[in-house]
């Protein structure tokens, strides 16, 4: 997907799988709109070095945040929702929604983190420099480390363990290609 100064939000969005994070305007711009289809929950919780800010275009569900003093936050059309920096945060969508994210030109740091369902604290967490490649390849990567090892799956408090991330329905290795271009 090339990127450009203006697009069609909706017909661009359609191109794209869940979580895309597609980054959409010029890289010399100095913010960038990164923009997502998204259905059901994110598979992980996303972490920013550098604080971003979601808009939800459509759609509903809600934003989970971790180390946070607000937990959860309902989105609904239109709702922006500011997220510090280094704040841990899942989307979830019970019903297919369009979402940008406003992220600084170079953010920096990125990562993946996941929670225990049972107890709730932090099971693992992989990070990544964004200079290093694309947000899809970070979070491709960290999902396959994260699946290969049981014991990063498992829960050091309470021993839960939690099942494989079910990557099949990501685009992310088709747009981490489409980022690097020919």
């Amino acid at each position: 997907m090339a990127r450009k100064r203006t697009f069609h939000t909706f017909r661009e969005a359609q191109k794209l799988g869940a979580f895309a994070e597609m980054p959409m305007l010029p890289e010399e711009i100095q913010v960038q709109l990164r923009l997502s289809r998204n259905l059901g929950s994110q598979p992980f919780h996303a972490l920013f070095a550098r604080d971003t800010l979601l808009l939800l275009l459509s759609g509903s569900g809600t934003l989970e945040l971790r180390g946070s003093s607000v937990r959860e936050f309902r989105l609904d059309p239109g709702d922006c929702v500011y997220v510090p920096a280094g704040t841990a945060h899942r989307l979830c969508h019970p019903d297919e929604s369009v979402m940008l994210r406003y992220v600084p030109q170079a953010p920096g740091v990125e990562g993946a983190a996941w929670y225990c369902k049972e107890c709730g604290i932090e099971v693992h967490r992989e990070t990544w420099r964004t200079t290093d490649g694309s947000a899809h390849e970070g979070y491709l990567a960290s999902c396959a480390r994260f699946n290969a090892d049981a014991a990063r799956r498992t829960c050091g408090r309470c021993g839960a363990a939690h099942p494989p991330v079910e990557v099949d329905g990501f685009r992310w290795a088709e747009l981490a290609a489409q980022c690097r271009g020919p």
